[in-house]
């Protein structure tokens, strides 16, 4: 069958013929119609990532057309629109993930393939309203967001949100489910023009954190913020301890920017405040989180839709952080 294949590190991905694969106890093969691209694929690519082997097949996030089904698994499947929860072996624990939690695209190969063997656990409904693309678009993004927002973060209508970096998936699936549910969000970005896409979307203002004295602005526009996501972490950490109210939560699933450095621990016990990290989520979590999109008929944004010859192209656009939105592979 063909597949996108990472042969090695730096090295560009490249459409290959590889084994099809069969479906053991307990699991099934999916046809992939989309996929879309994590940042893992990229860190994945570059060789900075734990465990890395190649070659491999990458893409955590797929949809499709269940096409076999392994023993023990039930035939009703067969002919299914599905999305696949990437995470698996989470464990027996809601708080954290087990030592045998692992991701689909490594170690085991993924969606960037016209067929994927996964376990039938992993299997939930497409929904319907969606198309296979923005289908595709929310598995690995939408569950870490989803956990940040409201198993980490206790969001709830009315909530005053604060989220930085928009414009990746993680962020703008984020932005989307708290402004379904009533909460009164506002963003950071590098860049403007997202920011005002952004607004387009629902969120009530942003500023831009190259400016001087960005999060001083950010306090113009409200007194404090209940809930604060950030992906980045660094030295401007620090700043979401002022921006915080008394009692608020931050909750953070990424380290871009660095170490969190001078936070000042008087502040923080001071005003009661919740720092908590967090990571991809439970099979609950997802279920729960396509329940939510399913409820509000949300449409995740596409940057763009690429083909399986251009996959090298598409990967290459999240080197700058160019995209708005997920950038999505058609498997034909």
């Amino acid at each position: 069958m063909k597949a996108v294949v990472c042969p090695g590190k730096e090295l560009p991905l490249q459409v290959q013929e590889v084994a099809m694969p069969a479906a053991g106890p307990g699991e099934v093969v999916v046809a992939i119609k989309a996929a879309a691209f994590n940042h893992r694929d990229w860190w994945i690519r570059q060789g900075q990532y734990a465990n890395l082997r190649y070659p491999v097949v990458l893409g955590s996030d797929g949809s499709g057309i269940v096409y076999e089904v392994g023993e023990h698994v039930s035939i009703d499947w067969l002919g299914r629109e599905v999305v696949m929860n990437p995470g698996m072996n989470w464990g027996d624990s809601p708080e954290y993930h087990s030592r045998e939690f692992k991701m689909l695209g490594l170690p085991d190969d993924g969606c960037f393939a016209r067929y994927v063997k996964v376990p039938a656990s992993t299997l939930f409904p497409k929904p319907t309203y969606l198309s296979y693309e923005e289908a595709a678009a929310i598995p690995l993004a939408g569950l870490t967001g989803y956990r940040a927002l409201f198993t980490k973060g206790n969001l709830k209508p009315g909530d005053h949100v604060l989220l930085t970096g928009i414009g990746g998936g993680v962020a703008l699936l984020m932005l989307q489910m708290a402004v379904a549910i009533g909460a009164k969000v506002y963003v950071t970005s590098g860049d403007d023009a997202k920011i005002e896409k952004a607004q387009k979307l629902g969120a009530s203002g942003g500023v831009n954190y190259k400016t001087e004295g960005w999060h001083k602005l950010l306090q113009a526009f409200t007194e404090g913020f209940d809930l604060i996501v950030d992906s980045a972490a660094g030295d401007g950490f620090r700043n979401f301890i002022d921006l915080a109210r008394p009692g608020a939560r931050i909750v953070f699933f990424g380290g871009t920017q660095g170490a969190i450095t001078n936070l000042n621990p008087q502040k923080i016990f001071w005003k009661q405040l919740q720092i908590k990290g967090t990571t991809m989520g439970t099979p609950e979590e997802f279920e729960a989180m396509l329940q939510l999109f399913d409820r509000y008929h949300i449409h995740p944004v596409i940057d763009k839709v690429y083909s399986m010859e251009e996959a090298d192209t598409a990967i290459h656009k999240m080197e700058n952080a160019s995209q708005f939105g997920k950038i999505i592979m058609r498997i034909e």
